[in-house]
């Protein structure tokens, strides 16, 4: 009877693996952001009719591996949620679920923010000491991160991997219309090694010719203004703000305070009256990069 059992299971899975769907394991949603991204991927897939090798298909991935992601043994990678997304014609749905698996890695502190600024469709940034993390480069960013005392290569590794991660919002097909303020100290301070330095303003110049992304800087000569008690970044949708994240010592912090909100924005306009044009903006770091070298 036992071997008449097990020989009826091992037909059905065979049967299972021939049409094109793999056997899954029950998966907790509650249990991690990955498995929330498991169930998700499992019930849109399904509500589409399509088996885990129909889905693979559209997507350009194998069938083994969706069904690896939706039972939790392998995690999912930029590519594979944007690939889920066109195929199962969503709109960044799966890059956000992928984005929250990416958070553990970000200390402590960042986290409330990442998830606020994940739904933003503006961001507006003032940064009067560092270049901006949205904007910087894994050799600047790690530069910056051993700096800081008490941290372990391995705490070093996995902040830069949550660094270079966060930036992929502006990379989204839809990315957030980014306004980035910064003081000329910022592009004059060298982090890491004139290399470096050098590498970053040109990434800059580079990421300044994209649609959604404006750059301006603030020069020696605007004298004192409002921006240099700190850096803060703000978080908009659908034409309102509602949270923003400020820089501070040891650690930043998360504001959803509207009142706080209302007057950051006012002293984000007040330090934007003090830049320099967009285009006047980018000459000067151009000539920056010129002096650099």
């Amino acid at each position: 009877m036992r071997e008449l059992v097990r020989e009826r299971r091992n037909m059905s899975e065979i049967a299972i693996e021939r049409s094109g769907l793999s056997p899954t394991k029950d998966v907790d949603p509650g249990e991690s952001p990955r498995a929330v991204f498991a169930c998700e991927l499992r019930r849109y897939r399904q509500a589409a009719r399509l088996s885990q090798r129909a889905l693979a298909s559209r997507m350009g991935f194998s069938d083994s591996l969706v069904a690896m992601v939706e039972t939790l043994r392998r995690p999912p990678t930029d590519d594979f949620a944007r690939a889920c997304d066109r195929a199962l014609g969503l709109d960044g749905t799966m890059f956000g679920l992928y984005i929250a698996t990416t958070w553990n890695r970000a200390p402590a502190h960042l986290r409330p923010w990442l998830e606020q600024e994940e739904e933003a469709d503006v961001l507006r940034s003032w940064e009067p000491i560092l270049i901006p993390g949205l904007l910087q480069t894994e050799a600047y960013a790690h530069a910056m991160f051993s700096a800081a005392p008490g941290l372990t290569p391995q705490e070093v590794g996995e902040r830069l991997a949550s660094r270079m991660q966060r930036q992929s919002i502006l990379q989204r097909d839809k990315p957030p219309a980014t306004s980035f303020i910064m003081d000329e100290a910022v592009i004059r301070r060298c982090i890491g090694s004139a290399e470096v330095l050098r590498e970053q303003l040109r990434f800059l110049l580079e990421v300044a010719h994209r649609p959604k992304i404006t750059i301006q800087i603030v020069p020696y000569d605007a004298g004192e203004h409002c921006g240099l008690a700190g850096g803060f970044i703000i978080a908009e949708r659908n034409g309102s703000p509602y949270a923003a994240y400020t820089d501070a010592q040891p650690n930043g912090r998360t504001i959803e305070d509207r009142q706080v909100i209302v007057e950051l924005t006012a002293r984000y306009d007040a330090v934007r009256a003090e830049a320099l044009p967009f285009k006047q903006s980018l000459r000067l770091i151009q000539e920056v990069v010129n002096q650099s070298g």
